[in-house]
């Protein structure tokens, strides 16, 4: 995958359902690593140390690959699995359902009824599609791109008209260095450092730009791919 959907970087969502007395609620956050989806349930723990169940589920990594359900203590499959499912099959805005690096934990006061496995099947789903929903209408949500990153040199008299010319076409200007100490076409030049999404239609597109504003003169230097949030 070059791009996904994830939550905002430090962003925290909640919510409650319901059912016959027994509370669940849903707290959904962005995790970059197994280890930070882990940390999560633990400290919902310390702090709803009353509550009877954590239940959690995580969708980690670019390709999705890392996924987890965990039903803590409720009967197998109630819990993590259709937590886990609500997660992989959300619909994000982008009209994908590529929402990844999340983590979501169900905590649950039990009300004194027993809601059996359709029950506790419905009450999980419905707590995690509830935060879901909510973290969308928030605005919560970002999307995460692979990028190549580029160098070009500039001439340092056309700096400014280069960057607003590139970023006006869509491209990320990461960082202008003044202090490169390069020439481009016998005239003092300084080093864009610039980015675009990681395809081959991408990189030629930029080439073409920076080959009009050189008037062919730019030689487009490719660099490493970096994942990165899109303002």
């Amino acid at each position: 995958m070059s791009s996904y959907t994830t939550m905002g970087s430090g962003a925290e969502v909640t919510a409650e359902v319901e059912r016959r007395r027994s509370r669940f609620l849903a707290v959904l956050a962005r995790a970059s690593s197994v280890e930070a989806a882990e940390e999560l349930p633990a400290r919902l723990r310390r702090r709803h140390h009353e509550a009877r169940h954590h239940c959690c589920a995580w969708v980690v990594g670019p390709e999705r690959d890392q996924r987890r359900g965990d039903d803590d203590g409720e009967p197998s499959g109630t819990a993590g699995a259709p937590m886990l499912e609500a997660l992989s099959r959300a619909t994000m805005p982008s009209g994908a359902a590529d929402l990844s690096d999340v983590v979501v934990v169900v905590v649950r006061w039990f009300g004194g009824t027993l809601l059996g496995a359709g029950g506790l099947v419905s009450a999980y789903s419905d707590a995690t599609t509830s935060v879901l929903r909510k973290a969308v209408e928030g605005g919560h949500l970002v999307t995460r791109r692979r990028l190549r990153r580029h160098g070009v040199l500039a001439p340092i008299a056309e700096v400014g008209r280069w960057e607003n010319e590139l970023r006006g076409h869509g491209v990320l200007v990461e960082e202008t260095d003044y202090a490169a100490g390069g020439t481009l076409a016998g005239v003092p030049a300084a080093e864009l450092r610039l980015a675009v999404a990681d395809t081959e239609a991408e990189s030629a597109r930029l080439d073409g730009l920076l080959a009009s504003l050189s008037s062919g003169a730019a030689e487009l230097r490719a660099g490493e791919t970096v994942w990165t949030d899109l303002p």
